[in-house]
Formats: C-alpha cells, sequence, structure tokens
C-alpha cells in the first residue's frame, strides 16, 4: 500500500495508521476499532497527506460511529470586517475552549492568505468551503457568480488541498431536480454556496459542476487525503421549512455521493439541518444515517425555534444534544451572533462552551465508554465541597472562579446561595458522624 493512500484506503486492507493509534488513545478505545469503522465509511479522521511532508504537529481527530461527540468552531473574516489578527485571537480562543476542529469560512480581505496564516497556527484539523473563494473574488471584480466556469471551481477546490485543508464542505446535492421546489420556502435557501449555485444554475441552464464533475473532485480529494463533508446546500433556515421535499431530495443525492466516494477511497461525511423542531430531529438523523449507510453526520444545532437571536448557541444547544443523542458525530457550534453579526471572540468562547456540553450530555445518554467519569469527578468534589477541584473539573473553569468570588462569603466552605445552611456541608456531617459511630 503506497504511504500516499488516504486513511480509508488504508484502512480498507487492513493497515491501522499512527493517526488511526492516535486518535485511538484519546477515545479511549482500540486502534482497530478505528481502523474497521473507517474501513466501513463510519468513521472519518481528516488529515490532509501534506502535514507530514511538511512538518505540521496536527492533531489526529475521528470522527463517527461510536466515537465521542466532536465540535467544530467556525471563524473566519466578512466583508464588513476583515481583521486577520482577530481571526487569530478567535482560533485561539476555540482551540482554549476545547474545539476539535475549526473551519475557515473568510469571505473578506486575502483569502488564501488569511486561509494559509490560519492553518499554520492552527493545531487541529482544519476545514473550508471553496465555494466562498470564488463568490469573494466575484463581488471584488464586479462579476457575475455565473461567469465561474467549472475548471475555476475544480482548480479552487485543488488549491485548498495545496493548503493543507483537512476537510473541505462542496455542495454537490444542489442538482436542478433538487432544488426545482426551494420557491415554496418561507425562508428560501439560506446557504450561502447552495444560493450562488442555484443561481449560476439558473443563470447557465445546467447542471452543477459540483455534481455532474464529482469524479473530479474524487480525483483531487484522492490526491491530499481531504475529506469531503457534502454540504447541506438546501438545509432549512426556519422552523416552517423543515424537513421538506428540498432538503430530502439533497439527502438523497447526498447518500449517492457518499456511496461513489466511498468506492473511489475518500472519507465522506455528510452535513445536516438547519433549523429543524425538537420532534423532527430524532427522524433527521435516522434518515441520514440509512440513506447515507451511516456515513458521519455533522450537523449545524440544530436550531430548534427561531425566536431567540442573541441566544441561538441555547437553541442550538438544544438540538445538538438531541441530535447527537439519536447518532449524530459532529456538531458545528452556534454563537450568539448567529443570525445578527460576525461573532467576535467572546461569541466564541460561548459557542464553544455550549456545544461542548451538548456533545457531553448525548454522550452520556448513549453511553460513549468513559463519558460519565467527568461528571463522577465533579460530583466527588462537589460531595467534599472542594472548591479548587470543582473548577479544575469544569468545562470552563474560569467562569466557576469569576462567579465564586461574585459575592463574599460568610462561610468559606459553602457557597453564598445556602452559606452556613448549606445542605452539602450538613450531609457531610452526617457521613463523618456515621464513621465514628462505626468506629
Amino acid at each position: 500500500m503506497c504511504e500516499k493512500a488516504t486513511q480509508l484506503q488504508k484502512a480498507q486492507v487492513g493497515k491501522v495508521t499512527p493517526e488511526m493509534a492516535q486518535a485511538s488513545q484519546y477515545e479511549g478505545v482500540e486502534p482497530e476499532f478505528i481502523r474497521d469503522k473507517i474501513s466501513k465509511g463510519r468513521v472519518v479522521l481528516p488529515y490532509n497527506l501534506l502535514h507530514k511532508d511538511e512538518g505540521r504537529a496536527i492533531k489526529p481527530v475521528a470522527i463517527g460511529e461510536g466515537l465521542i461527540t466532536k465540535v467544530n468552531a467556525n471563524i473566519g473574516t466578512s466583508r464588513d470586517l476583515c481583521d486577520p489578527e482577530l481571526e487569530i485571537k478567535k482560533l485561539d480562543t476555540a482551540i482554549a475552549s476545547g474545539a476539535d476542529t475549526v473551519m475557515d469560512l473568510s469571505t473578506g480581505g486575502d483569502i488564501r492568505a488569511i486561509r494559509r496564516m490560519i492553518r499554520k497556527k492552527c493545531p487541529v484539523p482544519m476545514g473550508t468551503v471553496p465555494i466562498y473563494d470564488l463568490i469573494a473574488k466575484c463581488a471584488d471584480e464586479g462579476v457575475d457568480f455565473s461567469e465561474v466556469s467549472p475548471n475555476e471551481m475544480y482548480e479552487t477546490i485543488e488549491m485548498h488541498g495545496e493548503d493543507g485543508i483537512d476537510f473541505i464542505t462542496v455542495h454537490c446535492g444542489v442538482t436542478l431536480k433538487s432544488s426545482e421546489d426551494v420557491g415554496r420556502r418561507i425562508m428560501g435557501v439560506v446557504s450561502r454556496g447552495g444560493a450562488y449555485l442555484i443561481k449560476w444554475m439558473k443563470k447557465r441552464g445546467m447542471e452543477n459542476p459540483l455534481y455532474s464533475g464529482f469524479d473530479t473532485i474524487l480525483d483531487i480529494a484522492l490526491k491530499y487525503d481531504m475529506t469531503l463533508s457534502l454540504g447541506d446546500g438546501l438545509r432549512p433556515g426556519g422552523i416552517a421549512d423543515a424537513t421538506d421535499v428540498s432538503q430530502l431530495a439533497e439527502l438523497t443525492v447526498l447518500g449517492e455521493l457518499a456511496k461513489r466516494a466511498k468506492e473511489a477511497g475518500v472519507q465522506v461525511m455528510i452535513e445536516g439541518p438547519g433549523h429543524i423542531p425538537l420532534h423532527q430531529i430524532g427522524a433527521n438523523v435516522s434518515l441520514e444515517k440509512k440513506i447515507c449507510d451511516g456515513a458521519p453526520f455533522y450537523v449545524l444545532g440544530p436550531i430548534v425555534t427561531d425566536i431567540a437571536p442573541g441566544y441561538d448557541h441555547i437553541t442550538s444547544a438544544i438540538g445538538g444534544a438531541i441530535a447527537a443523542w439519536n447518532g449524530a458525530d459532529f456538531i458545528c457550534y452556534v454563537t450568539p451572533a448567529e443570525h445578527l453579526t460576525l461573532p467576535n471572540v467572546d461569541d466564541v468562547k460561548v459557542g464553544v462552551i455550549s456545544a461542548r456540553i451538548a456533545a457531553h450530555a448525548a454522550d452520556i445518554a448513549k453511553g460513549v465508554s468513559g463519558a460519565g467519569d467527568w461528571d463522577l469527578r465533579m460530583s466527588i468534589a462537589r460531595r467534599n465541597l472542594d472548591w479548587r477541584r470543582q473548577a479544575e473539573e469544569a468545562i470552563d473553569p474560569f467562569i466557576v472562579e469569576k462567579v465564586r468570588d461574585r459575592c463574599p462569603l460568610s462561610d468559606t466552605d459553602a457557597c453564598s446561595m445556602c452559606s452556613s445552611l448549606c445542605a452539602v456541608k450538613l450531609s457531610r456531617e452526617f457521613r463523618e458522624r456515621k464513621k465514628e459511630s462505626a468506629s
């Protein structure tokens, strides 16, 4: 087997790669478990082949069935706010807050230079949406997007591979047929890539090149072992549009393409909705797993109600927990800035922490190995009124100390809510008396 083979190709011939072995240590499973799941297309390990050649120290992260639910953080410039150094601060914050992967969605400034800068400093797998480069370029040059050639799309994807990107969103399921009913929706198309590709198809009267030229995309992905994240370009952008004919038509196409990718040796995961009410989330996950033969499911939220701008880190955490409990594998964070503005550093932290809480809650519910151990350690620290240990075990240690110090303490063993009336302290006294009487 050639050293330049993909993780999937190596897994299919029974080889455990160093990246699989490293990922298995983090997961607490045997390397063969991850190898077997990758070989079946149930797990992906995004890891560009150029990392070794170029000496990048990137943490291998496995995503999929039977593993810890992973969290992605989106960063990137916009045309209204382009500050590359701010994006590095966001990157650092996302990593410090526990993001497993990062995506650069930049659409403003020198996008390739920004991408390379982030790639150089990013210690985890990194994703992008290549078509954003072309959308922004057309806007800068005053050119209609419909003038972009299919070859330009493929060349842009190749450029992202050259830049060391590990996974890319490609909206291959937005076809002439799957998009024909979007006009019936309240929100229409809320995916930027999806909307521009529909415009391209309407103007040209041609099929989406990311679909018709899927074999070309597979060849590029094979060259760099870029994992394809088959994008949900027709995802619902409002509760009223959830699980409609357009969304399901796209999912059907993605199932066909996922099969072709796996047969070609290309790792693939599926992106999911969007805005979905609570009672439809389980069915959405089940449909993806059935139609796409268990391919890892990457969900944006999902957001479970439309009425909470400024609080969509909460609406999405609710949906993310339910989705992951039902089998989703990868949660893309949503920040308080969603639907309102470009997120700042504080938004990034809140978004990552919120998504991680959702992911961990789901891991407990679905019995991921060792998931409850963390909670047990916190319970023991609380029982012992060990405030230092509680901070250490908290998902955000800083907030524990900040909030606890907000009010003067008359009883330093307790908190200011109960003070000397602390039930936990009283329970501890009961235990101590019991031990004394027993001795």
